[in-house]
């Protein structure tokens, strides 16, 4: 898709492969034939520059026909270069970092006035919790003890031009985030077994929102995308992705 579109930010979408993998595939209450079934729970991608990983699990899960995902980033197309609600299945548009935890704050609390029992799940950055408006929402969860909110953090530890710790350090981030009243659980964002039991037990404590900080590689699965901060904004030519096709499939 991004080679086909000439787009960016592949490194980011394998990042976060795996999460979403587990998520549609064992721990989201979805009805792909009812997209605005009442009872769904909700998911924020937050990085909306990753989408290509959603839009391709939306195909295969059945919100959308696996053939529209040729069009990614076309003219004309509603599959666009950073998430949008005009897809079924996708609840928000994001581009902008550091709102999709607020919008599933929002939700969240909203569910809980009217007690409804779906949750809300957000996939964040690591790079937009620079965005002061995450730690507005980070407070304003636990205040409300929105135990039906599950954040995801995807600690590739790579922002845009270079380092996590080189442009804004956010460590200690399990003690921050403990400190602003969630429930907080590491885990290998490329291990989804592990994956699945945290994220199928939440709330880890009746009250409190949970975070799972997600340690991941960038690029993932592709030798010479790996921890290289370039595929933020590279597309790969035709031998690139021949090469990043058979190191996935483990044919190389």
């Amino acid at each position: 898709m991004v080679h086909r579109a000439r787009a960016s930010h592949i490194g980011s979408a394998l990042s976060i492969a795996d999460i979403v993998a587990t998520l549609y595939e064992s721990v989201l209450r979805i009805k792909p034939n009812d997209p605005h079934w009442d009872n769904r729970d909700r998911f924020i991608l937050s990085k909306g520059h990753a989408c290509v990983s959603v839009y391709s699990a939306l195909a295969i899960c059945g919100f959308i026909k696996e053939t529209e995902l040729e069009s990614y980033g076309q003219d004309y197309s509603r599959l666009m270069n950073h998430i949008s609600h005009k897809v079924p299945g996708v609840e928000f548009s994001t581009g902008s970092l550091g709102h999709g935890l607020s919008f599933g704050v929002g939700k969240a609390f909203a569910a809980k006035i009217r007690k409804d029992k779906w949750k809300t799940y957000v996939l964040m950055s690591d790079g937009e919790l620079g965005e002061g408006s995450n730690w507005e929402a980070f407070l304003f969860a636990s205040h409300h003890r929105l135990d039906n909110l599950v954040a995801i953090i995807d600690y590739n530890k790579l922002q845009s031009f270079t380092s996590i710790k080189k442009t804004l350090s956010i460590e200690p981030l399990f003690e921050k985030l403990k400190s602003f009243g969630w429930e907080v659980r590491e885990v290998s964002g490329h291990d989804n077994h592990q994956l699945d039991a945290l994220l199928s037990s939440t709330p880890w404590t009746k009250g409190k929102p949970s975070v799972l900080i997600a340690h991941t590689v960038k690029g993932k699965g592709v030798s010479f995308m790996e921890n290289s901060v370039e595929w933020h904004y590279k597309s790969p030519n035709d031998e690139q992705l021949a090469i990043a096709l058979l190191e996935i499939e483990g044919k190389l």
